[in-house]
């Protein structure tokens, strides 16, 4: 096991070609993907062929960035996943923060936990100038998650969104921290 990231209850580590099946349990829960899909599952062909690939692409192309298995210590249990990478039409060090977990993980800390670490990890050791997060503007508990670990509401903005969403009429949030504001926090994240 490759482990990129270790916080007091979980590991983060690389996907392998083994993960197929918690992927495909992950993303097969409607409730975790209301906010992606409006709740459609992401299909074995998709996982397989288009979304685990990907992940593993991210590994040949970064060394500290991608996509990463979030691995509960105590159990082992898969609980779902974090990304940490250079956000698209970025300036250079900005890296876009993203995680999907599972519902038995929900309201545990475990995403707060996890963002914190890739964000300490970032400014400490990979000369990160930036996070940005983004969720949409009705998704309370991933704002709240981005708040505890110390970004900012930035902007409110509307996207083109492939399926219709509840809520998807009040649009999209970013959230961002910087290396500066990270230091004011006491380079810790918020509370």
């Amino acid at each position: 096991m490759q482990v990129f990231l270790e916080t007091d209850r979980l590991v983060l580590r690389r996907f392998t070609s083994a993960d197929a099946d918690d992927l495909v349990s992950l993303d097969a829960d409607p409730d975790v993907m209301r906010f992606i899909t409006g709740g459609v599952r992401t299909s074995r062909e998709e996982i397989e062929n288009e979304v685990l690939p990907a992940f593993l692409g991210y590994y040949q192309r970064y060394e500290r960035y991608g996509f990463w298995a979030v691995i509960e210590k105590e159990t082992g249990e898969f609980l779902g996943w974090f990304h940490f990478r250079p956000r698209e039409g970025g300036a250079p060090g900005e890296i876009d923060l993203g995680y999907r977990l599972r519902k038995s993980a929900w309201g545990k800390g475990y995403a707060t936990e996890g963002s914190r670490a890739l964000i300490r990890k970032g400014f400490t050791e990979f000369g990160v100038q930036r996070v940005v997060a983004q969720a949409m503007a009705v998704n309370q508990a991933s704002r709240r998650v981005m708040e505890k670990a110390g970004l900012t509401l930035v902007r409110t903005f509307h996207q083109p969104w492939p399926y219709p969403i509840d809520g998807d009429q009040f649009g999209d949030v970013e959230y961002a921290l910087d290396r500066t504001g990270w230091q004011q926090l006491g380079g810790s994240g918020a509370g």
